[in-house]
């Protein structure tokens, strides 16, 4: 199960779209409040989120999910990170995927992350 957290609506229902066309079984957020308030779901086999978000951004969402002891491999997506961003980010063992989410790339990090949960 891949759970996929981005704000921007056309984007969060294509990504969804195209992660269930290849087989994945997708929890779909438009806010890491709402991700943060859901009950816990076992099986999550990779995190994917935004890096801005409202109310709280994706680094602190995946730092909030941590702590509740969620070990699932997260992905970071964000245009043009800063520096801060990267190394907050490997810190914290979050890979990094630029948009646009061109070439396969995102995928290819989902399914790495998959197999490794």
């Amino acid at each position: 199960m891949v759970v996929l957290v981005e704000d921007d609506i056309s984007l969060l229902g294509a990504m969804t779209f195209a992660l269930q066309a290849d087989g994945f079984q997708v929890l779909a957020y438009t806010d890491g409040r709402d991700l943060l308030t859901a009950p816990q779901r076992p099986g999550v086999g990779c995190l994917v989120v935004d890096l801005k978000l409202p109310g709280v951004d994706g680094l602190e969402l995946i730092r909030r999910l941590r702590e509740r002891g969620e070990t699932a491999p997260a992905i970071l997506i964000t245009t043009d990170p800063e520096e801060r961003c990267r190394r907050d980010a490997a810190a914290a063992g979050v890979t990094i995927v630029e948009k646009p989410l061109l070439d396969g790339e995102l995928r290819r990090r989902i399914d790495a992350a998959v197999a490794q949960a």
